[in-house]
């Protein structure tokens, strides 16, 4: 008849775990806190962009402005208080769901709230590029430059990220 271990002792600390190791609870902890750590970043961001945008209604060129400029300020401003609202959405949800069990949920849907929120971001950013530069340089300039910098958006905040993920996803299997 085969023997069964001894039971562990309690009084003998228990085997550290393997390198890299986390339990779920712990990881899912360690990935919100880094998310609103990146978030307090990008916070920052959509105040001063929104404190420019706050600005500009007040000067008096303001009113020189034609009517679709007019129309990119108002875009522009919109998506910045609600790039500032999605991006402030995870942090609620941490306050709000305080000690619920299910922080990995949280965790999930507080990074693709963050993906919105970046994709708003990258377009009131956009935007009040285009707004400066079709007032200092006209529209003929302002639109190529402008979309070279949505290029650039698009393809280091969501592009790069997408490649690297599929290619070390690639390079485990």
């Amino acid at each position: 008849m085969p023997s069964t271990p001894p039971p562990p002792d309690p009084a003998q600390p228990s085997p550290a775990p393997p390198p890299g190791w986390e339990n779920p609870a712990v990881r899912a902890d360690r990935r919100l806190v880094e998310l609103l750590q990146e978030l307090r970043v990008l916070q920052t961001g959509v105040q001063i962009v929104f404190a420019f945008l706050l600005g500009v209604a007040f000067t008096p060129r303001f009113a020189q402005l034609g009517d679709a400029q007019q129309d990119i300020y108002i875009t522009t401003l919109l998506l910045t208080v609600i790039a500032a609202a999605v991006l402030a959405t995870p942090v609620a949800l941490h306050r709000g769901l305080y000690r619920h069990p299910g922080k990995a949920r949280i965790v999930d849907v507080s990074a693709r709230v963050a993906q919105i929120g970046l994709l708003l971001l990258a377009c009131a950013l956009t935007g009040a590029v285009l707004l400066v530069l079709d007032v200092v340089l006209g529209a003929a300039v302002a639109v190529p430059i402008t979309c070279a910098v949505a290029l650039i958006f698009g393809t280091l905040w969501f592009v790069l990220p997408w490649t690297v993920r599929r290619a070390a996803t690639r390079d485990q299997a």
